[in-house]
């Protein structure tokens, strides 16, 4: 396993492992006992993340497990043989992880991490909190095809629940604050903050 975002002694890459090993024994896998799991950790560093991947891969597993997709790809740069199943990957088909998600082909698989109607669905939700919203400000990256997915799907309901809708593109924190605070100085707006991660 790599778990790139986490060092060691953190406790939400403990909460994951602990999570992840309770699954697995359901079906009788136990670490030590029919199996041996490796981890590497990456402390959150893509040059430390890079290093673990590299280990892992000469290890010669024989199936890895990584969360998100900058890592995905350095494994995928390593190997084309070792099986691969990911998690935490915003859109696997757009980033060219793998060719289709029924059929991902390759030595390539897992669990896509979004599903782009929640962005309509978060609008809905603040539309129903706040009846008399007319106006929503939509906090973005541009560099996140999995969250510029989200934001095409609150422009697309938006019309229906009579909200109109500020895109605010997160590319500097002083513009984003300058944006933030424009459209606060009018009445009967929102805020939806999208996830920001790239792909």
């Amino acid at each position: 396993m790599l778990i790139s975002l986490y060092s060691q002694t953190d406790r939400e890459g403990q909460a994951s492992i602990a999570a992840f090993l309770d699954t697995f024994q359901r079906p009788g896998w136990a670490d030590g006992r029919n199996v041996r799991i490796e981890y590497r950790w990456g402390d959150g560093d893509p040059e430390r993340a890079k290093t673990a991947a590299a280990e892992l891969v000469r290890s010669a597993p024989d199936a890895i497990v990584v969360a998100g997709g900058p890592f995905l790809d350095e494994l995928q740069r390593l190997t084309s043989t070792t099986p691969i199943v990911f998690t935490q990957v915003g859109d696997p088909v757009a980033a060219g992880f793998v060719s289709s998600l029924a059929r991902p082909g390759g030595n390539v698989t897992g669990f896509q991490a979004f599903e782009p109607a929640m962005g309509g669905k978060w609008l809905g939700v603040l539309k129903e909190a706040v009846p008399n919203l007319s106006r929503a400000a939509v906090l973005f990256g541009s560099d996140s095809g999995p969250v510029v997915a989200y934001l095409r799907t609150v422009e697309a309901i938006a019309p229906s629940l009579g909200v109109a809708v500020t895109p605010v593109d997160v590319v500097d924190s002083g513009g984003t604050e300058r944006a933030v605070a424009a459209f606060a100085s009018q009445p009967d707006g929102g805020l939806i903050v999208l996830p920001h991660h790239k792909t």
